[in-house]
């Protein structure tokens, strides 16, 4: 009777829980927390909140401890991933951490959570994403198109980064909220364009929400929102499986989580190396106080492999500090090619480099004759994009060694250094934004090349934009298949399907009049002898290409552009086709077949 009692007691207690709002109040402590966390470093020091702030950052941490605790007893069926227990455990111990040093050190506790300020600021931010990853639950449960998911996700991170660049403490005199609203887009969108100096207007505030504002557009937001859901829920459901693939571009719909999860983790691993290597190639006597060459590093490595082009430098690379020093050129250019030349691309790569790697271990060191290799590991996919890319690459830097060997690239006296910066001119256009010559000095023949490498862009699912290198490919692709007469795009043994073919040129017919009416819209607004149309022309394709190249027309565009601009970079980096099968895609599918009739081209 007593076992029975009890399972009673539990069982009631449990139901008492369940009526409670307990995830209304986490999610509430959680917004609390964060507005706590924007005070604590947009706003300017107040003595008597700042005292206060560490004893706020320790009572919410113990709210979250104690609301997940009760959360993980009352609904453990839908919380028993170990990481939850894992987080909590985390919390916890650094909590006990702050305790401890109290009673050794005899020493209050608020001077101990003053001392710990960092590390609570770090696990505020880290409760509050965990917190509202959920909130991409209801987008999910919502029956919303993924593209329109996509785009609102886009809206939300710019209007916030937007906000955050406005607090006092992000600018050193403060900026408009036209130029705060351009700046937040231009970093989500990976573009680069800027209305006001990095380096001079921001502090170092505002220069790391820039700088998490471009990982944030580089790998989506919803694939951060996924990175947390992986490891804080249990099961995955099938349309949270559909949405997710249609957000990192995967034609799987197994091991969806696990992909984002390898994502960012190649992203952040990438980011890493390349920010050490920057690090140790930047001379000390350049840049002689330490922290600022990391985050010289962190912040460049990062900008780089999400193509953003955006420098804390007033010149970006052309700025004499690192103007001559190509090997920081070239790491930048590398870390730009692997963040535009796309995830599927790379991970395509490492299987064919495993499966070449297992099969020589298997033949020359086990000595097995009978081991079964793997047949077409490389896709057409990642044929079709890495040999328009070495192509467009080597194209490129053809033409601009030639064009600009007597005038930007004179500066540099060493074949070695034409070559360098002959390549990164070559590179950068393909959305990266980041400049090593001045280029309202370059020949026309070389801005008209630039501006069609710009609106080329990168590779499909990848940080940069433009209409991408397999687009340009089947397009080209389709020309030639014209000309001899044929009915079908065939590549190798491989037909390239009639949807592909007309996805392909409604991008490119929607780019091109998205520009156009940019082009149009500038023109117009700009006052007369403001601009040329060829710098306007440039400044569009820039835009909407999301590269963030500029022939120094952007700081002096009225409110009106640079509004312009913003739709511009937002709908290139979200895409104009993604825009329109949001808002008039249907679910249902009509099978329906009416008869076929020609009409008269050419």
């Amino acid at each position: 009777m007593s076992f029975v009692f009890e399972y009673q007691r539990v069982r009631a207690v449990k139901a008492i829980l369940v009526q409670f709002p307990l995830k209304s109040v986490s999610l509430a402590v959680g917004l609390i927390a964060i507005l706590t966390f924007i005070y604590d470093i947009g706003y300017e020091d107040d003595e008597i909140f700042d005292r206060q702030i560490p004893r706020l950052y320790f009572i919410l941490l113990n709210a979250f401890i104690f609301l997940n605790v009760i959360k993980f007893l009352a609904f453990r069926s839908s919380m028993s991933r170990r990481s939850q227990v894992a987080m909590i455990i985390f919390l916890i111990g650094v909590l006990l951490y702050i305790l401890f040093i109290v009673l050794n050190r005899q020493i209050t506790l608020h001077d101990m959570l003053i001392q710990s300020l960092p590390l609570l600021r770090f696990c505020t931010v880290l409760f509050f994403a965990v917190e509202y990853s959920i909130i991409i639950e209801r987008f999910y449960a919502a029956r919303f198109q993924p593209a329109f998911v996509f785009a609102v996700s886009f809206i939300a991170i710019i209007i916030l980064g937007a906000l955050l660049l406005k607090l006092p403490q992000a600018t050193t005199n403060g900026i408009t909220f036209i130029d705060a609203l351009f700046t937040s887009t231009s970093a989500v969108c990976v573009t680069g364009l800027i209305v006001v100096d990095t380096s001079a207007a921001f502090t170092s505030i505002g220069q790391i929400i820039i700088m998490l504002l471009i990982q944030a557009g580089g790998l989506g937001v919803l694939t951060f929102t996924t990175f947390f859901a992986y490891f804080f829920k249990e099961n995955v459901s099938f349309r949270e499986s559909l949405y997710v693939r249609d957000f990192i571009a995967s034609d799987k719909l197994n091991d969806i989580f696990q992909l984002a999860v390898n994502i960012v983790a190649l992203t952040l691993g990438i980011e890493i190396i390349g920010a050490v290597f920057i690090y140790f190639w930047l001379p000390e006597d350049t840049m002689p106080i330490m922290s600022e060459r990391i985050f010289f590093a962190i912040f460049h490595a990062i900008s780089a492999f999400c193509n953003a082009g955006f420098s804390t430098l007033s010149s970006g690379l052309y700025e004499p500090l690192v103007q001559f020093n190509y090997s920081i050129h070239l790491i930048v250019a590398f870390l730009v090619i692997l963040g535009g030349i796309g995830y599927n691309i790379i991970f395509n790569t490492f299987d064919y480099v495993r499966e070449k790697i297992q099969y020589l271990f298997y033949k020359n060191v086990l000595k097995t004759k009978n081991y079964k290799k793997r047949v077409r590991i490389v896709t057409l996919n990642t044929k079709i994009v890495v040999y328009t890319t070495l192509i467009l690459l080597a194209f490129g830097t053809i033409f601009f060694f030639i064009a600009e060997y007597n005038n930007q690239l004179s500066e540099h006296k060493s074949l070695w250094g034409k070559l360098v910066t002959a390549f990164f001119g070559s590179m950068t256009p393909r959305t990266a934004g980041f400049n090593t010559v001045d280029y309202s000095k370059l020949h026309v023949a070389t801005i008209m090349i630039t501006m069609l490498l710009m609106w080329i862009g990168a590779s499909p699912a990848s940080t940069g934009g433009g209409i991408k290198t397999s687009t340009f490919a089947i397009a080209t692709l389709n020309i030639f298949s014209m000309a001899r007469g044929k009915e079908k795009i065939t590549v190798g043994k491989r037909v390239i399907s009639d949807y592909s073919v007309r996805k392909t040129f409604s991008i490119i017919s929607l780019s091109l009049i998205m520009i156009g009416v940019g082009v149009f819209l500038v023109s117009s607004f700009e006052p007369n002898g403001r601009a040329d149309f060829l710098k306007i022309a440039f400044e569009c394709f820039s835009a909407y290409s999301t590269v963030g190249l500029s022939m120094g027309i952007t700081y002096d565009l009225t409110d009106t552009s640079k509004i312009v601009l913003i739709f511009l970079m937002f709908i290139g980096r979200v895409g104009a086709i993604n825009l329109l099968i949001g808002m008039l895609r249907r679910m249902e599918t009509s099978h329906l077949k009416y008869p076929e009739e020609n009409i008269l081209i050419n």
